[in-house]
């Protein structure tokens, strides 16, 4: 016989079902912040899978230096918070959202 568990939460269905975008985010690097520390910011403290597009980073004394774009699918929530993020740590940015089309 199978019983309930009485310690599980039900999950609103609002929550599930949250509209998320694809975005194409490009980040200019100015010496302020590692290449490798952003990118492990932007997955492990924010939460956001991205793909790496293009990556032009030059080392110059440790620093990093040049542009990446980021392919990532998040929530509006999720990239206020990113963005926030990235003009505290005066990381310049520009966002494109990506419309792919889809054939039958």
């Amino acid at each position: 016989m199978i019983t309930p568990n009485p310690t599980l939460q039900i999950i609103p269905n609002n929550t599930i079902n949250l509209h998320k975008k694809e975005l194409i985010l490009e980040i200019d690097l100015n010496g302020k912040m590692k290449f490798e520390h952003l990118m492990n910011t932007i997955y492990n403290q924010f939460g956001i899978c991205h793909r790496v597009l293009s990556a032009n980073v030059e080392y110059v004394n440790g620093n990093s230096f040049g542009s990446v774009q980021l392919y990532i699918n998040v929530t509006s929530e999720d990239y206020q918070q990113l963005e926030f993020y990235l003009n505290k740590n005066k990381l310049l940015s520009t966002t494109v959202e990506y419309n792919c089309r889809k054939y039958f």
